[in-house]
């Protein structure tokens, strides 16, 4: 510098530097605050991105209203689909907030959308470490969870026999030899465990989950056992040699087993494994040298023709009448997995149920038939199944009854000394396969001794099938379209099976040529259908609305619809009554609403074939077309589903779904329910009023084992618990209290009351509730199962725990179960939030 020039102190040119990035700061925080005015939430974010960079004591000052900008900008990417500008938001702000359990749970909430289950569960996760009293993490957490680590996990590994058995098996296989060996989908790692612990001296496992591959990680390594199992995470197709395992193994291990044996996949994976990843099997009992081997090494697969009303009521409609509507012939109702015929709709040939807690129970109509064999040592056996090769079995009639059904189970063998049952009476963590009938006419499901059943039992898609064909009376041979016709004894005799493929084909092209319409229906919604004192109720409390609205628009003169309920009122000077019905998937009540008289109906419903069924039940029942709109087809976004019809009118009645079938409140219940108050003209009501949760304490090991791993006994040492633990969910759904193994320890008592049509209940959606409960019987408290009673008015309610019901219960299951003794009282808390329930339960002091 010249000796003419000026020198600026250091100090003064950081405190210059401060300065000018202080008036950075306050002007960047004056534009987004101008921003967030003016709702540019993109510009705001930018702004406080800028200002929390320079300035990061300011974090907590801004936290809140960097929270808020961030979400509405995310809001506005996510709507015009800039996910990846989405996404380095999120990135650029958890750098900023890397322990803020709301952004990362909105990460994960964005995350789940696009389909990212295994990311957006690590971010819900995270977000519940941080913040364990944060309901919306919890809830995505569980919701996740379920989906990630589906529960039947928790019941396989407490099935002690189960895991008992497999590690016999592999422990002779090894000690016979068998020292390297595969695990193909591995899931928590057990079985790979058993084989190292039985001195295998390679052991490799592949999971293509990535959720249980990490768990299985964790699982192997707090078993110090990190360094001798080898866990790939990838399908056993994509496993190549060596680049993965460095030659054919000796020893396959695997369980992808479901209900229905084949339904995991394992046909096409133990093909592909003798073919590419196994050592050849052994070419003759002489031979003693190392050859591939399998472990189940077979199964049989048993059936049973079975009379089971919980399962008609949920496969097949068996009223003719509903609340005065006549569903007529017109309509043919399928449920998704029949076992009659075959439809692109149809995903899997069967359905699932642990037989022996089905309410009501079920009766055997057969003798137990073998419907097929199958050596998953023979690559030729395999191919044979895959091939989907039919056979023809006749099943003798041992009981009189009504044939509801065909029941599949399996014997799985092991090896040639350790094998598993999964019939209905074992206690086992499989369920059965149920393959249903519906749409015979109905005399033809009644069957008796000395009647014969047809079936055909086959595996195309590698799925099993259990179709039914026919049903050869004494001295009568019944088609499945109830035609029947005298035989000779020389045609009995002849080529039966011709007789019933002729006879079936004639039914499939009647039923082609036929002008009834196959309307396919989700169990639940058939189950629905047949709740005749659920349609009556509605009918009941929309007619004493009606008949308030005609009265009132026609002075003094009152109408009572209800006292003539399958007759229409009709008032050429009466304004229509507006109901409109927004229950999730098909519900007929518009056209119970319609039949009444008076009556503009909207329905919700969305698929082509559910409205043109509507349609054809107004045709059926001489209604006008005109009498009911769907309601969906007039709206632009989901969001609309509560405004009013496009005229001076409100609606006078809405009916709300409020409860899920699996048990649970729907999501934004009260939320819906003061959108619905407003669209209500005055005196208007909404379905339900009121709701009532109910609820019992009880003892139950069953709903224990199914909702975590009990310590380290049934899992024969190993440390699983802790970490497959981590993914449960205290909230168990889709239970049917009435079979469900336990104790009752105090009464029914009411947990929750949910004014819906109360305008100042909103409080409701987040509140805290403390209710005494006195003990009548001593033992361990383990859960509290819960229902709803749903009051349509003050004198009419539905129950969702009744027999007819088409909802199932839930139950919230304690972390530790709580020693009561008769007499004690004990204080539940219930606590709600945004449909939410969770539970705490202590003793008094």
């Amino acid at each position: 510098m010249s000796e003419g020039g000026s020198r600026i102190p250091r100090r003064g040119r950081k405190a210059g530097r401060a300065a000018g990035r202080r008036e950075l700061v306050a002007r960047s925080v004056h534009s987004a605050q101008l921003c967030l005015e003016e709702q540019d939430y993109g510009t705001a974010y930018a702004h406080f991105l800028l200002v929390l960079s320079l300035a990061p004591e300011l974090k907590d000052d801004f936290k809140e209203t960097f929270q808020y900008t961030l979400l509405k900008w995310a809001e506005e990417l996510n709507a015009i689909n800039r996910s990846q500008d989405l996404f380095n938001c999120y990135e650029q702000a958890l750098e900023l907030f890397p322990s803020d359990d709301v952004i990362c749970n909105s990460m994960g909430e964005q995350l789940f959308r696009l389909g990212f289950r295994d990311e957006a569960a690590a971010y819900f996760y995270k977000a519940v470490k941080l913040n364990p009293n944060s309901v919306d993490a919890k809830e995505n957490f569980y919701r996740v969870a379920n989906w990630l680590v589906e529960r039947w996990h928790f019941v396989m590994l407490n099935d002690k026999k189960r895991n008992l058995m497999y590690q016999k098996a592999i422990h002779k296989a090894i000690q016979k030899g068998c020292k390297t060996v595969l695990d193909i989908g591995t899931g928590t790692g057990i079985l790979s465990m058993f084989a190292k612990q039985a001195g295998a001296l390679h052991v490799y496992a592949c999971e293509l989950s990535k959720t249980m591959y990490e768990l299985a990680c964790e699982v192997v390594t707090a078993n110090q056992m990190g360094n001798g199992i080898k866990l790939l995470h990838m399908k056993s197709y994509d496993l190549q040699i060596p680049d993965h395992i460095p030659d054919r193994v000796s020893l396959v291990v695997t369980e992808t087993l479901d209900a229905g044996l084949f339904g995991e996949g394992i046909i096409e994976t133990l093909i592909h494994a003798w073919k590419n990843l196994l050592l050849p099997p052994k070419p003759s009992e002489a031979y003693s040298g190392v050859c591939g081997q399998v472990i189940p090494a077979g199964a049989v697969v048993y059936g049973m023709a079975v009379e089971c009303p919980e399962i008609r009521r949920h496969h097949r409609v068996g009223v003719k009448e509903l609340a005065g509507v006549y569903l007529g012939t017109g309509v043919q109702f399928w449920s998704p997995v029949p076992s009659s015929h075959r439809s692109a709709d149809i995903t899997e040939p069967y359905d699932t149920e642990k037989m022996s807690r089905v309410p009501g129970g079920y009766k055997t109509l057969s003798q137990p038939f073998q419907a097929l064999t199958v050596d998953f040592n023979s690559l030729q056996d395999l191919e044979s199944i895959a091939a989907g090769k039919t056979c023809r079995l006749s099943i003798p009639v041992c009981e009189q009854g009504t044939l509801d059904c065909f029941i599949t189970w399996f014997v799985l063998h092991l090896d040639n000394e350790h094998c598993l049952s999964t019939v209905p009476n074992e206690e086992t963590c499989w369920e059965q396969a149920v393959f249903p009938l519906q749409n015979l006419p109905d005399g033809d499901y009644l069957v008796k001794p000395g009647d014969t059943i047809v079936v055909d039992i086959s595996c195309p898609g590698c799925y099993l099938r259990c179709d039914f064909v026919t049903i050869s009376r004494a001295g009568c041979l019944a088609d499945d379209g109830g035609h029947s016709s005298k035989l000779s004894d020389n045609m009995i005799l002849g080529n039966e099976s011709e007789l019933c493929d002729a006879l079936a084909s004639l039914h499939t092209t009647t039923l082609e040529d036929s002008t009834q319409m196959q309307c396919i229906l989700e169990t639940n919604e058939i189950a629905l259908i047949n709740n005749v004192l659920y349609h009556e109720q509605f009918k009941t409390a929309m007619s004493k609305v009606i008949s308030s609205f005609i009265s009132r628009e026609n002075g003094s003169s009152w109408v009572n619809i209800s006292s003539q309920p399958d007759e229409a009122v009709a008032y050429a000077t009466v304004e229509p009554v507006y109901i409109l019905d927004v229950s999730e998937g098909f519900s007929i009540l518009p056209v119970v609403a319609a039949q009444l008289g008076q009556v503009k109906s909207y329905s919700s419903v969305e698929k082509l074939q559910h409205r043109l069924t509507i349609e054809r039940l107004l045709e059926t029942n001489g209604l006008a077309k005109d009498s009911l709109e769907f309601w969906m087809s007039k709206l632009d976004a989901d969001d609309e589903l509560l405004q009013r019809p496009k005229s001076d009118k409100l609606w006078s009645v809405i009916i709300l779904d409020v409860i899920d079938i699996s048990g649970l409140m729907r999501q934004e219940v009260m939320e819906k329910a003061a959108i619905a108050r407003c669209l209500l003209q005055s005196g208007g009501k909404i379905f339900p009023q009121r709701i009532v949760m109910r609820g019992v304490l009880i003892e139950s090991q069953t709903l224990l084992q199914e909702s975590f791993v009990q310590g380290t006994d049934p899992t024969l040492g190993f440390l699983i618990a802790p970490s497959i633990n981590q993914f449960k969910v205290p909230v168990h759904v889709f239970l049917n209290l009435s079979t469900l193994p336990h104790i009752p320890l105090s009464e029914s008592i009411d947990l929750l009351h949910l004014e819906i049509m109360n305008p100042y209940s909103n409080h409701l959606n987040n509140s805290s509730t403390e209710i005494k409960v006195r003990i009548h019987k001593s033992g361990q408290v383990t859960a509290v199962p819960f229902w709803y009673h749903l009051y349509l008015d003050e004198e009419i309610s539905i129950d969702t725990s009744s027999e007819s019901s088409h909802w199932k219960q839930a139950a919230f299951v304690l972390d530790t179960p709580l020693q009561v003794e008769v007499g004690e009282e004990l204080l539940l808390n219930v606590h709600f939030q945004n449909s939410n329930v969770s539970m705490t339960l202590k003793k008094l002091q």
